[in-house]
């Protein structure tokens, strides 16, 4: 007999450390894709993402503090997970990066390696990226290396110097791929796992203006996808995972033909679907999801359509491991908005199934054993 199973979705919000920064949804696929806020947390500035560990019931949280000096710098909170009532837990937090006088080394991605040894996390106004060792309990120990970018793109205003937007580890666990929306490029790295350093493994060179932001692999981990912020594009690649490297195969733009150039748009998240047929991107400004249809062998996209996100720069969204819906995160409206995903065309429909949430902008899902 199978056992039975729940689905939690887990956000992380803007906020101030006295509001409830992050939220733990039961989400229901058979009642139609319903959320019902279970818990929230308090005593966290910021916590803008988050990672989930279903398996050993953690979540982690970036945070932001400040130094005395007028500098912000980042932390990593974790919590135990109670999968039935959706209780988190603090168990530690320690500080990520810190910062010297009024600089800010505020941190705005974490990502965990297959091990469960490390956490990455990423300083888009810092220019770096923190290696966090986790003991054996699987809560942060200490920053045991950072790697500094330099350099600046073409763009003057959102270009001046490196801004690490993401870290994401390979299939195999092997590489970590950092996309630098200030540098256009996505640089990779392998851990020395007896150092705990992080040591420069390649380069892959984005076209001038691109803006990589969020980076993410195709389950037959033979191709991957970077959404551009800056010039609202996504590029694919081809990749070798026995040397760890990336071909680059086409770029598509994420809006429509006739969209007015004057309007701002910068994109945010990408997704494939969990059989790798087909992509996801989020326009805001346009405020939508646009599909795309993937050829795994070649890394092709084809254009399925836009949706408008039913609300105001949508910075995240996420699929549930069936694949069956997809939860956008739209910032400016304060809402989770639920969309069902057509297996056959890739589609998304309304559900009508919204969710208020204070200034969303992470979110994630954990599959936990239900109680019989």
């Amino acid at each position: 007999m199978k056992e039975r199973s729940k689905l939690l979705l887990f956000t992380g919000s803007y906020a101030s450390a006295t509001e409830s920064g992050v939220q733990v949804f039961e989400f229901d696929g058979k009642a139609g894709g319903t959320l019902t806020l279970l818990n929230s947390v308090q005593g966290i500035t910021n916590p803008t993402f988050i990672n989930v560990d279903s398996v050993n019931m953690r979540l982690y949280a970036i945070g932001e503090t400040t130094n005395g000096e007028g500098g912000k710098q980042g932390e990593v909170v974790s919590f135990a997970i109670d999968p039935q009532t959706g209780e988190l837990s603090e168990l530690k937090r320690i500080p990520t990066m810190l910062a010297e006088g009024k600089l800010q080394t505020t941190t705005c991605h974490i990502s965990r390696d297959l091990e469960n040894q490390y956490v990455v996390v990423s300083s888009y106004h810092g220019g770096k990226i923190g290696l966090v060792s986790l003991d054996e309990q699987g809560n942060p120990l200490s920053l045991t290396d950072v790697a500094i970018h330099t350099g600046h793109g073409s763009d003057p205003e959102r270009q001046d110097r490196p801004h690490p937007h993401s870290a994401v580890f390979s299939p195999d666990g092997r590489y970590l791929f950092v996309s630098d929306l200030g540098l256009d490029l996505i640089r990779s790295y392998t851990i020395n796992r007896e150092q705990q350093t992080l040591e420069a493994h390649q380069d892959t060179i984005l076209h001038p203006g691109a803006g990589p932001r969020h980076f993410v692999f195709h389950p037959d981990g033979k191709s991957a996808y970077v959404i551009n912020e800056v010039d609202s594009t996504i590029t694919s690649f081809t990749y070798d995972s026995a040397e760890g490297t990336l071909h680059t195969a086409v770029t598509v733009s994420t809006l429509p033909a006739d969209y007015d150039c004057k309007e701002e748009n910068t994109c945010a998240e990408i997704a494939l679907s969990v059989d790798g047929r087909f992509l996801y991107g989020s326009n805001r400004g346009h405020d939508s999801i646009v599909v795309f249809a993937v050829d795994p062998d070649s890394a092709g996209l084809t254009f399925v359509e836009h949706i408008s996100t039913r609300g105001g720069h949508p910075r995240h969204f996420t699929l549930t491991p069936n694949g069956g819906y997809l939860i956008v995160a739209n910032r400016d409206a304060n809402n989770l908005v639920v969309f069902s995903v057509d297996p056959v065309s890739g589609r998304l429909l309304y559900t009508e199934n919204i969710a208020e949430v204070s200034k969303p902008v992470c979110v994630k899902i954990g599959v936990f054993p239900a109680t019989h």
